[in-house]
């Protein structure tokens, strides 16, 4: 191969290219190894909407790093803030307090200054206008604490990265696949490759381990996250196999975090057991806050109005992959067509259209239409319409006397024509990882590190726990990227 790096990283998405950057920015010589062909580059990251949560005080951070955000645009709009305190809140709350203390502290200061330090490397950002604002009063609304996302989504975020990767003389090795570390009392010594199909072994000083979890290995999902996970679709990547996580865990790294949990969303019933690269994210289903999501047995099984979809998203996945035959639909009224995200829009969607309710769960495949029909006629009953709709807020506009109530954005189905959209549970990525400590270091099993050994992104355990704010994923591999990647640097003495 030829190769002499000081630093090998595994992996090429966004995790493991901030990595990269900010390792070559120190002066370190570095080697990127992506296991999946050119045209499958950058692991999960290309599957992703690309957005990114972070801290932000005010539409002047927001410029700083979205400089073309001119002023009618700003005038058209109500960006709001999203404070440290509330991201803090917001990983509380929705990880049931039980979030790493110390790697959520690392994860929220350094939001905002490794977004601007990825704008620095060539990576531009947008509003997320059509995903995460409602124009209310002809003024768009961002809701939800979400407001950025990558130009071109998560696609543009690699095409991005790798540009400057590129830049900065940093190789990456495709169909290049990290086997097992060569790792003693002192440290890493090599890592040992498939590349090409030929086993080779690549001298180095330090490893950064960003390959993603486990969520594409059938087998480590239903040992892990339990009986049936082996039918969840896969939303991204086929090679997020658990690679680098083995590898850890076989130098002798400490498992941390939910291994029984996983970021899991709705997804089109119809869709490829992996990720399909043309189709991006569109396969997802997130509207459901808008309607009702009905199961086989034509009950109602969530609320879909507990919270604005960035805090339920990424849980309601399980609860439909449990619900009899894994699926569920989504109904909407005409009223709130308009509304719906555009992946609803995409030609390879599984869709029924009706005039009337009656004629509507005739065609509901697999559901029982008299319960449903039935189900349906009590939750219009039950609609409290005393607060106005508005979907940019919680508005308190619910529902009385169900089994399960529905707290926000109840509306009654009562406006023709009705649709209906069959889902199913995609899995994102696994909760469950390696420990790290604040320098992004592999902890081992006696709590103290193993030398040269680094890991960020998918596969560190202990931030995501039952539920996920959207758009975390991203920031989080980015922020602990880029310490791992200065890290490393320093450990080999760059």
């Amino acid at each position: 191969m030829g190769q002499k790096p000081d630093i090998v990283v595994v992996g090429a998405g966004n995790a493991a290219i901030c990595a990269a950057l900010a390792a070559r920015e120190s002066g370190a010589n570095v080697l990127v190894m992506e296991r999946a062909p050119e045209q499958e580059k950058g692991g999960n990251t290309s599957y992703t909407a690309g957005a990114m949560r972070f801290v932000y005080n005010g539409v002047d951070d927001l410029r700083a790093i979205m400089p073309d955000l001119n002023d009618a645009e700003i005038a058209n709009a109500d960006f709001g803030t999203y404070t440290r305190e509330d991201f803090y809140d917001d990983m509380g709350r929705v990880t049931q307090y039980r979030s790493d203390p110390d790697l959520t502290e690392i994860l929220i200061e350094n939001s905002y200054p490794t977004i601007k330090w990825m704008q620095h490397q060539g990576v531009r950002f947008l509003p997320m206008y059509g995903r995460q604002a409602y124009k209310i009063d002809g003024k768009f609304k961002f809701w939800g604490g979400l407001t950025v996302e990558a130009w071109g989504g998560g696609p543009g975020l690699i095409e991005n990265l790798h540009k400057a990767a590129e830049k900065a003389g940093i190789s990456i090795l495709c169909d290049c696949r990290a086997l097992s570390l060569d790792v003693d009392d002192d440290g890493i010594n090599s890592i040992i490759v498939k590349h090409h199909g030929k086993t080779e072994s690549i001298a180095c000083k330090a490893v950064v381990l960003a390959c993603g979890g486990f969520e594409a290995n059938s087998e480590w999902r239903t040992r892990y996250l339990g009986p049936g996970w082996e039918l969840a679709k896969v939303r991204g990547t086929r090679f997020n196999t658990g690679d680098g996580i083995r590898m850890g865990l076989e130098a002798g790294a400490a498992s941390y975090g939910h291994w029984s949990g996983c970021h899991a969303v709705g997804w089109d019933r119809n869709a490829p057991e992996f990720g399909d690269l043309s189709i991006g994210d569109g396969f997802q289903k997130h509207s459901y806050p808008l309607g009702v999501m009905i199961n086989a047995l034509g009950k109602r099984f969530v609320d879909e109005g507990a919270d604005f979809r960035n805090y339920t998203y990424a849980k309601y996945g399980r609860e439909v992959l449990n619900q009899p035959q894994q699926f569920a639909w989504q109904i909407f009224d005409s009223k709130v067509v308009d509304l719906l995200r555009d992946e609803y829009r995409i030609r390879e969607v599984t869709k029924v259209e009706a005039d009337s309710l009656e004629q509507l769960v005739a065609k509901l495949e697999g559901v029982d239409a008299l319960s449903c029909l039935q189900t349906l006629k009590e939750y219009n009953a039950a609609v409290q319409t005393g607060n106005p709709f508005n979907p940019a807020v919680k508005d308190a506009r619910g529902t009385q006397g169900l089994a399960i109530n529905k707290t926000n954005w109840a509306n009654p189905l009562d406006a023709p024509p009705y649709v209906a959209y069959q889902i199913t549970c995609g899995i994102t990525f696994t909760f469950g990882g390696l420990r790290i400590n604040q320098y992004a270091e592999v902890n081992n099993q006696d709590e103290g590190i193993i030398p040269g050994l680094f890991a960020a992104g998918e596969l560190v355990g202990g931030l995501f726990y039952f539920n996920y704010p959207g758009g975390t994923g991203l920031t989080s591999g980015a922020v602990f990227g880029k310490i791992a990647g200065e890290r490393a640097a320093k450990y080999v003495g760059a």
